[in-house]
């Protein structure tokens, strides 16, 4: 039997192949070469699986009409792991997707226990400011809370029916099987996410067309409810079956994963030069040997070192230069500390620009609330 995954929970995910079996995830290699500019993390791996995401390739390719959905959680800093979302988000706008961008701030209220106040603050001030930054246009942004969908009332009005309705299709036993033990405020905030999901197709919105939703494989009992719900509802509403992309998680520093509670197990985008420095010099998990003697000896395993995987997911974009540092850091010619510091460098220089953009993102901020 499957082990279940929690969406809410903090485990780690390191076995991937397992995740596809267990799951019906499809992998996601045999789809790259019907994507025309594959994203970094498409062609590298990162993005390991995925549910129909060749509905949405044909779509791209004939350059028609998609939407990429997604959501963010507002809580705590802003951090690169939260970046990886972010270029994907950049990446299909850019290839034409109308971008539906959701604060799950009820669902953070019921789940995290913050105030409505906190969590809309951290939403524009962490989440949605960086992705500004990081490239976000307004045209083709929908970018909106739960608890204040659309200020057009037939829009309103359609999202909240859709979260409403779409209950009938489900029951408590099923809902059990996929999340586990369930509260009245777990339950109400999957039956919003499924809606979140689902109503880019709605009449009011546009009607039924490919969407795509970009997540890691902690989300997946949410796109597979969502999915199931949508194949019930064909008489009704003929939706499209949203599809999906998982991705690996960014390694936290330590080599678990990066927490919000934990400033030391993530870098965050406000970070300054030196606080990088002492977070990957003090912190970051080594692949390296217990020596440099050993390290000489026996190389280092890029596949466990953060320093290493941070490049690879993010800071190094040219293929040639990530291949011949995994390669030299396997062999043992690169040592750890050598690599640590071509990463704080990288790093470092990625912020110090981001800092920049991050600054005149404040002043377009009112362009996404509308």
């Amino acid at each position: 039997m499957a082990k279940r995954i929690d969406p809410w929970g903090s485990q780690a995910f390191k076995d991937y192949e397992k995740l596809l079996k267990d799951f019906g995830i499809k992998p996601f290699k045999p789809v790259l070469k019907r994507i025309p500019d594959p994203h970094l993390l498409m062609r590298r791996g990162v993005i390991f699986g995925h549910r129909d995401f060749e509905r949405v390739a044909n779509t791209i390719k004939k350059k028609k009409e998609f939407v990429m959905m997604t959501g963010l959680m507002p809580s705590g800093k802003f951090h690169i792991g939260h970046k990886m979302l972010a270029d994907q988000i950049t990446y299909y706008q850019g290839l034409g997707a109308k971008i539906f961008l959701c604060v799950a701030d009820i669902e953070a209220y019921n789940i995290r226990k913050t105030s409505m106040g906190e969590l809309r603050k951290t939403a524009i001030e962490e989440y949605l400011t960086n992705y500004i930054a990081l490239g976000l246009k307004p045209k083709n942004c929908d970018f909106y809370f739960q608890s204040e969908r659309c200020s057009d009332g037939k829009q309103a009005s359609a999202y909240y029916r859709l979260a409403g309705m779409i209950s009938r299709k489900t029951t408590m036993n099923e809902m059990k099987a996929i999340y586990g033990e369930l509260t009245p405020g777990k339950i109400m905030s999957v039956m919003i996410q499924v809606a979140d999901i689902l109503h880019p197709q709605l009449p009011e919105f546009g009607g039924p067309k490919p969407v795509v939703v970009p997540v890691g494989v902690d989300q997946d009992p949410h796109l597979r409810l969502t999915r199931d719900l949508a194949a019930r509802s064909q008489s009704e509403s003929n939706f499209i079956l949203p599809s999906s992309t998982y991705h690996e998680f960014m390694p936290g520093l330590k080599g678990g994963k990066m927490s919000s509670s934990d400033p030391y197990s993530y870098i965050a985008l406000t970070d300054d030069a030196k606080t990088v420095k002492e977070k990957i010099i003090k912190h970051a998990f080594s692949g390296g040997g217990g020596s440099i003697k050993e390290h000489r000896e026996k190389g280092g395993n890029p596949d466990v070192d953060v320093s290493y995987k941070m490049l690879y997911m993010m800071f190094e974009p040219d293929d040639k230069k990530i291949k011949k540092i995994h390669n030299e850091y396997r062999s043992g010619k690169l040592l750890t500390g050598e690599l640590k510091h071509m990463t704080i460098e990288r790093i470092n220089d990625f912020l110090e620009k981001h800092k920049k953009k991050r600054e005149k993102a404040k002043g377009m901020v009112d362009k996404f609330l509308k």
